[in-house]
């Protein structure tokens, strides 16, 4: 049970032009409630944020979720604009999980047709366009991560309560499959009479883009219509009743509920943004990948352990299935023992269990204990890909140890100090450490199991942030 009573939403402004859409928008108010459920909950968490349409969305919405009630189906589009989901994605995919955890179906979609155009929402030029070989690569490396991403939720973070609801079917669908088949004048004489000219033209986004020296394609006016046209599609095939998407995707879920009618519903969930308020993403250069081959798990891990104390609790909330109240308590205990960093390691944990499951989980803490604990045992566990991931700039060097071979002879063959006196004394001022350990002496002799480890390894490092990565041959 919550501690405060659920959440209440309140009228927000009407739209640009009155009368477009008669509903108006709800915005969530967390600290007045008239309803219970998943509706609630999800706001108490600060994860739904607008609720449309207005008019009688607060009862109607709430009835619609509340426990017991036949299942819903809700859905999320995700444009392969890249081979990857990143961090931005999360509440998104947070948000279906939430309605699966409830007993709902979610259906996860990939724009594969809609990413051939290019969602204009929130930018000031048009994308470059991109194959569409390249797009369908893109679309089933998405899909793939997606499933990965319900996967791991199912196998390691959900457990059924007693009497509680069973975990709702899951989807992964590309929408090139109903979109790519639809002829453009059926659509247009069909779905397209659906939509009105002046709901679209009153968006700001637009408004400002049609005002702009470069301007805006047709291509990228019709996004909503074709983005609106997957609510219909999946309102008419698997009755789905629910449009999720980020705040800023307002304008076309207002679309989706225009062209799909009546009893449905779109609600939206928070932006991701980085310390200087830009939205953690592709486009802004700044995206943490879900995919390891961008995005190891140990950084994963240490994006989220870095948090700072005036966000990790928002985090836990919007990106954890923690019991609000377990939550509550590591922050009670945080404030006790700040210096354990408790709230932020627990974050960290559960985000790359559900991204990279129990085996990425482990391999973040390993690369960690070895990085920044000198753990020689961390460092005889890691595998090949672990240490690449962990050193990415790091030389590596094959060698074949010799008779009496020293640390001097070590760190000349993998060119890591200079030749002469200077090299010499680099080492001499305890400049050069193998394995996390510091050698002063250059002519110390290299020792199987201390200066090599047990997987044929050794990690050099000269000065504070140059690694080398030794692998022994013929051992």
């Amino acid at each position: 049970a919550l501690r405060r009573p659920p959440p209440r939403l309140r009228p927000g402004p009407p739209l640009a032009t009155p009368g477009a859409i008669p509903p108006l928008l709800h915005t969530v108010d967390r600290k007045s409630a008239v309803s219970a459920g998943l509706l609630a909950a999800q706001c108490e968490r600060g994860l739904f944020q607008e609720v449309f349409p207005g008019q009688g969305a607060e009862e109607q919405l709430a009835a619609l979720l509340e426990p017991g009630r036949p299942p819903v189906t809700a859905y999320c589009g995700f444009d392969p604009t890249a081979d990857s989901l990143h961090v931005g994605h999360l509440p998104a995919v947070a948000a279906l999980l939430h309605f699966q955890r409830a007993g709902h179906n979610v259906v996860a979609v990939v724009g594969g047709a809609t990413a051939r155009l290019g969602d204009p929402s929130g930018r000031l030029r048009a994308r470059e366009p991109v194959a569409a070989g390249r797009v369908r690569a893109h679309a089933r490396a998405l899909r793939l991560g997606l499933w990965r991403l319900f996967e791991n939720h199912r196998r390691l973070l959900w457990a059924p309560g007693p009497g509680g609801p069973g975990l709702g079917r899951a989807e992964v669908l590309d929408n090139a499959r109903w979109l790519g088949r639809q002829p453009l004048l059926g659509f247009l004489c069909g779905a397209g009479g659906r939509l009105r000219m002046g709901t679209l033209l009153s968006r700001q986004g637009c408004r400002e883009r049609l005002r702009s020296a470069e301007g805006m394609s047709l291509a990228e006016f019709v996004y909503p219509a074709l983005q609106a046209y997957d609510f219909l599609h999946l309102h008419r095939r698997r009755g789905c009743r629910i449009q999720l998407g980020g705040a800023d995707q307002m304008g076309n879920i207002m679309s989706g509920y225009e062209m799909t009618g009546t009893d449905v519903f779109g609600i939206t969930v928070p932006l991701i943004t980085s310390t200087t308020g830009d939205k953690l993403g592709k486009t802004a250069g700044n995206a943490v990948w879900l995919n390891r081959d961008k995005t190891s798990p140990f950084e994963l891990y240490q994006f989220f352990v870095r948090q700072q104390d005036d966000i990790v609790e928002k985090y836990l909330k919007l990106f954890t299935f923690l019991p609000l109240e377990e939550i509550a308590h590591i922050m009670e205990m945080h404030a006790k023992e700040p210096e354990k960093w408790g709230p932020q390691k627990r974050l960290a944990a559960e985000v790359t269990k559900l991204v990279h499951g129990t085996e990425g989980l482990e391999s973040a803490k390993r690369c960690t204990r070895a990085l920044y604990y000198s753990s020689v045992e961390a460092l005889e566990a890691m595998s090949d890909q672990e240490l690449q991931e962990l050193f990415k700039q790091a030389p590596s060097a094959e060698l074949v140890l010799e008779p009496g071979m020293s640390v001097l002879d070590l760190c000349r063959k993998a060119n890591a100090i200079q030749d002469g006196p200077s090299g010499y004394q680099k080492i001499t001022d305890g400049g050069v450490s193998v394995n996390g350990i510091r050698v002063t002496n250059p002519e110390t002799v290299l020792i199987l199991g201390q200066h090599i480890l047990k997987n044929g390894v050794s990690l050099l490092r000269v000065g504070k942030k140059n690694y080398y990565i030794i692998k022994w041959l013929q051992l």
